[in-house]
C-alpha cells in the first residue's frame, strides 16, 4: 500500500500509556473485530436507497436520518499531525493516513448523495480503555463505539493479526480500520441505532443472526472504500489479497476451530470466513453501496 507521504488525519487521539481504569469486559454496544478515491457516478443516490432499504427492514422512518450534503473527496498529501509536528511513530502515521483516506472517500460518497459525513475519532490505546460503551481490553480487539463515534485500536492487534492469525500485510491492517469505520457509517445512517434498540427484545440466536448482517455490511463498506482507494493508485499488487486473507482468518468458524476445535454456528455474530470474504470482495468489485444490503439479501 503506497501510503507514505499522503495526508494524515488529525482525528487521532493517542492515549497509549494512559490508565484506562478497571476492566469490565466491554459493552454489548461495541462493534469489534473478534480475536480469540473518487466517488463515481454509480454511487449517486445509492446511500439514500440503502438507508431506505434498512428503514424498511428495521421499520423506522429513513427521512429522520437523511440530512443536507457537504464535503468532498480530496487527495491531499504530506500532512503533519494537528500540532504541525511529525507523527510520533511509523505505525501511528500509517493509521492516521488510512483514517484520512476513509475520511476522503466517505465524505465524497455522502456528498454525492446529499448527506454530510461526520469524521469519527480514532483512539489509540494500550492494554485497556474506557469508552462511552464501557471498559474494554485490548484482548477484545479493535472496536467502534456508537455512543461517542470513536474507533478504538490497540496497535498490538496488528502484530497478533500477523503472528497469531497469519494475516500479514499493510492492507490487512487497513481493512481492520476500514471495517470499524464502516460501523461508523452505519451509525450515521441510523442502522446501528435501530439494531441496538431492537437487540434487547431478541433472543440470543436472533440477535446473533442480526449481528452477522451488521458485521458483513461493515465488511462490504470496507470493500467499497478499497474500491475507491484502488482508483487513486494507492494499492499495490497483493494488497486486496492480504485483506481477503485477513477476512478469512477472523471468520467466526475459523476462529472457533482454532480456539476450541469445533464450531457452533448459532453462536456466530460476525460471519463465517467465506461470508466475510464474499461481502468484502463484493464491495470492492462494484464500489456500489446498493450491493451492501445484507439485510435483504442472503448472507
Amino acid at each position: 500500500m503506497l501510503w507514505r507521504g499522503r495526508r494524515q488525519s488529525d482525528n487521532i487521539e493517542d492515549q497509549r500509556g494512559d490508565s484506562g481504569g478497571g476492566f469490565g469486559g466491554g459493552s454489548p454496544g461495541q462493534f469489534r473485530i473478534p480475536i480469540g478515491g473518487r466517488a463515481g457516478g454509480g454511487s449517486s443516490i445509492i446511500l439514500v436507497i440503502l438507508v431506505v432499504l434498512a428503514g424498511w427492514y428495521f421499520g423506522f422512518d429513513p427521512s429522520q436520518i437523511l440530512g443536507d450534503g457537504g464535503g468532498q473527496i480530496t487527495d491531499n498529501s504530506g500532512a503533519q499531525d494537528s500540532t504541525g509536528a511529525p507523527a510520533s511513530d511509523e505505525m501511528k502515521q500509517f493509521v492516521a493516513t488510512v483514517l484520512a483516506e476513509t475520511e476522503d472517500t466517505w465524505t465524497g460518497i455522502f456528498k454525492a448523495n446529499g448527506l454530510s459525513y461526520e469524521d469519527p475519532k480514532l483512539v489509540l490505546f494500550s492494554g485497556q480503555i474506557r469508552s462511552a460503551c464501557g471498559f474494554a481490553s485490548s484482548a477484545a480487539g479493535p472496536f467502534y463505539c456508537p455512543g461517542d463515534h470513536k474507533v478504538y485500536l490497540d496497535m498490538t492487534f496488528f502484530q497478533q493479526l500477523d503472528q497469531q492469525f497469519g494475516a500479514s500485510g499493510e492492507f490487512a491492517r487497513a481493512y481492520v480500520i476500514a471495517h470499524e469505520v464502516g460501523h461508523h457509517v452505519q451509525n450515521l445512517t441510523g442502522i446501528m441505532q435501530k439494531f441496538n434498540q431492537m437487540r434487547p427484545s431478541m433472543g440470543e440466536a436472533e440477535a446473533n443472526q442480526m449481528s452477522v448482517k451488521v458485521e458483513l455490511q461493515a465488511d462490504c463498506f470496507a470493500g467499497v472504500w478499497a474500491h475507491y482507494t484502488a482508483q487513486k493508485g494507492i494499492l499495490e499488487q497483493g494488497d486486496m489479497e492480504s485483506a481477503l486473507n485477513a477476512a478469512k482468518q477472523i471468520g467466526d468458524d475459523t476462529l472457533q476451530k482454532k480456539m476450541q476445535g469445533y464450531v457452533v454456528p448459532e453462536s456466530f455474530n460476525h460471519g463465517t470466513s467465506a461470508q466475510r470474504q464474499t461481502w468484502l470482495a463484493r464491495g470492492y468489485k462494484s464500489g456500489k453501496l446498493s450491493d451492501c444490503d445484507t439485510f435483504n439479501n442472503p448472507v
